[in-house]
């Protein structure tokens, strides 16, 4: 009796597992494939050795963790792969952890910005989905601590700026040719 209880407790404990895809198994599971590339990136990737920080640059480069960059590139005979890929990353941004915070497009072509946090003040994650269908689509996860809106502004501002390591970048710079 003891054994069937076990048993029983074991089977629904299995059972009860979440076992919905979210983002992150996504990315680890398509770094695997051959039709992705994935690029991960530290702070270190943007050079600001030579450039005077503003107190609002050096709070959003404080705030900033690292970025993941997955992209997939949409074979131009068939375009089934592009469909499959883009519905499922869709699917996992519809989870209610992810807030839409813009969207500029229309169909699968375009971009949008989401981002998880409690607020505006305490944003964990922000993610980039651009796509288009006759080239394909990359997400951009940009992870870090208590970020907000203005430290993504002031982190493109930062990028402009700086001296942005493109050593780093060549898988993706191989994967667009």
């Amino acid at each position: 009796m003891y054994k069937l209880v076990i048993f029983i407790l074991t089977l629904l404990f299995v059972f009860s597992c979440e076992t919905k895809t979210t983002l992150q198994k996504y990315y680890v599971e398509k770094t695997e494939s051959s039709e992705f590339v994935s690029v991960d990136l530290a702070p270190s990737f943007i050079n600001t050795d030579k450039i005077k920080l503003t107190s609002e640059e050096k709070a959003a480069l404080s705030s900033f963790k690292k970025m993941n960059i997955l992209a997939f590139r949409t074979d131009s005979i068939d375009f089934a792969g592009y469909d499959k890929e883009i519905k499922e990353v869709k699917s996992i941004l519809k989870d209610e952890s992810y807030q839409q915070l813009m969207k500029a497009g229309s169909g699968n072509d375009g971009a949008a910005i989401y981002f998880v946090g409690n607020d505006d003040e305490h944003i964990e994650e922000f993610v980039v989905l651009v796509g288009k269908k006759e080239n394909g689509f990359a997400v951009v996860r940009v992870l870090g601590n208590d970020m907000n809106p203005t430290h993504i502004l002031n982190m493109l501002s930062l990028l402009k700026k700086s001296n942005v390591d493109l050593e780093q970048l060549k898988p993706l710079q191989q994967f667009m040719k």
